[in-house]
């Protein structure tokens, strides 16, 4: 017997695996560079050179860029950065992995930690966590009905969220930022940083709206008398419709931003001079569109006529239980080190959102982890005036989402929103911070689905030894369809013989049930 099927796509990961690096690498001073006296501020970034894919395996090339800040031990004690490069290679085991498979790769600089040695010598330790998997499409098939008539169907109204599109795609904000008229021209740049806050994706119809702020700070030496150091913050709001064949404004988005690579140019004005710097900062993002679609599906199926049987197979579906935008604000304040000198001013703040962990409490998701906090500041030394201060400020937070349970699965997406930081006095500092916690939560239900539909004659000494017309007592758990099938009837002659106005049955009321086939 032909089913009529209604056909779902469902995202399947098909395999996944975890590996760390860790590093404990000696970098040593290039012969250009000056000695190092005072190291101000690091950071670290990933760089992914290639991917090779191998039945089983991903091979990942790339290379840990750290990054240095440093007063040289100078008479001139001259700001000065440093560029340390640490090759990676490392292999993924990936059970299932063909060629041709396209493995989304993630990674998490876990902890970097740079130790001086001596004034030509420095040590970087650092944990870098990667993640690689693979997702595909499955394409589900439900049962909607049979076409052959006279056939009794036992449906159920159901609520199935499926994958309407799954794309990879990039994203660039360009932008020119002039110097002021107040501020020298540029002899070298020595640090940068570029985040992005208040993300806001949204569909519509064939597209997708992303909205945002690129915060950029960057620090460098003037072209004046005595190359003074000079620094300028920017903060570059951009919108940006991108062509998404399929999206529809209904559809609810799942869209992973991987951490933004920035590059920083310098480049002459009009006159000729450098008073310009370029930003160009690529976000690559991964794109999930789901889409909810209510059907009718269909359980089982009977006929006086024919004996018939369902052959079916448990398949985990998924409905939309919750998209819940959370806000969690959090502050603290900082003491300086007391061999830090007293604070001027505050340069820059930046920030990064670490979750270490998560769990279902009742009515929510738990969310636990750290805001990793750097400051640069300037102290009342003009020989050696920037420092920089770390912390880590610990946050809870509960986004809800009502009936949550075990049965559930869910994402979430965390980005910075706000960070301010104000001197309270020479020597403390408050940090304020405005956190987005979005979480996008499905129910998982284990439902049995109809694959086939096997035809059988009907047992004619069972048909034999039923009685022709029985008295049956309504159970609290029975439908009219159910007790259709047991007495090989139909629900129209038992709403008939009973002269019913409805299917609505009453437990324990007594129906009186005739065979409609002959046995």
């Amino acid at each position: 017997m032909e089913l009529i099927t209604k056909q779902v796509r469902m995202m399947h990961t098909k395999c996944q695996a975890v590996s760390q690096i860790t590093f404990d690498e000696d970098l040593n001073v290039p012969d250009a560079k000056p000695d190092v006296g005072r190291m101000i501020q690091k950071k670290g970034e990933i760089q992914i050179e290639d991917l090779q894919i191998s039945e089983g395996h991903a091979f990942i090339s790339g290379a840990l860029l750290v990054a240095l800040l440093y007063v040289s031990d100078s008479e001139e004690r001259k700001v000065q950065s440093l560029l340390g490069t640490l090759p990676i290679g490392e292999t993924l085991h990936l059970e299932g992995l063909e060629n041709g498979d396209k493995v989304r790769l993630c990674w998490d600089i876990e902890d970097l930690s740079v130790q001086l040695i001596n004034s030509r010598k420095l040590n970087i330790k650092a944990l870098v966590t990667f993640t690689g998997f693979v997702e595909e499409i499955k394409e589900v098939l439900l049962p909607a009905g049979v076409e052959e008539e006279n056939i009794s169907q036992k449906k159920k109204d159901i609520s199935v969220m499926g994958i309407g599109v799954h794309k990879k795609d990039t994203m660039r904000v360009k932008e020119e930022i002039t110097l002021a008229s107040n501020k020298p021209n540029i002899h070298e740049l020595l640090w940068n940083t570029a985040e992005t806050r208040g993300m806001d994706i949204r569909t519509q119809n064939d597209k997708i709206t992303v909205k945002g702020e690129l915060f950029l700070f960057a620090l460098y030496r003037g072209e004046d008398d005595n190359n003074s150091l000079q620094w300028l913050e920017n903060s570059i709001p951009f919108y940006q419709e991108m062509e998404c064949a399929g999206c529809r404004e209904d559809m609810v988005p799942n869209v992973e931003i991987m951490a933004p690579h920035s590059e920083l140019k310098v480049k002459t004005d009009n006159d000729g001079e450098e008073r310009i710097i370029s930003i160009d900062t690529v976000l690559e993002m991964e794109i999930k569109l789901y889409e909810e679609e209510e059907l009718s599906i269909l359980l089982d199926v009977y006929t006086p006529s024919r004996d018939l049987r369902t052959v079916c197979e448990n398949t985990k579906l998924q409905s939309l239980l919750v998209k819940n935008v959370s806000k969690c604000r959090i502050s603290d304040r900082m003491k300086t080190e007391p061999n830090q000198g007293k604070i001027l001013q505050i340069c820059h703040s930046d920030g990064n959102i670490k979750v270490d962990d998560t769990r279902l409490v009742e009515n929510g998701i738990e969310v636990e982890g750290i805001v990793q906090v750097r400051i640069l500041y300037i102290i009342g030394d003009d020989e050696m005036p920037f420092y920089s201060m770390d912390a880590m400020i610990p946050f809870s937070h509960v986004i809800e989402a009502s009936q949550i349970g075990k049965d559930c699965v869910y994402h979430l997406r965390t980005d910075l929103e706000q960070l301010s930081t104000t001197m309270i006095d020479s020597d403390e500092i408050e940090v304020k911070i405005v956190m987005n916690l979005n979480a996008l939560v499905f129910r998982q239900t284990d439902t049995p689905i109809v694959r086939e539909i096997e035809e059988q004659e009907l047992d004619r000494e069972k048909l034999r030894s039923m009685p022709g017309i029985v008295a049956y007592q309504v159970q609290p758990q029975d439908t009219m369809w159910d007790i259709a099938k047991k007495f090989y009837t139909t629900t129209d002659n038992i709403v008939a013989l009973n002269h019913l106005e409805s299917e609505e049955l009453h437990p324990y009321e007594t129906l009186i049930l005739m065979k409609t086939v002959e046995s």
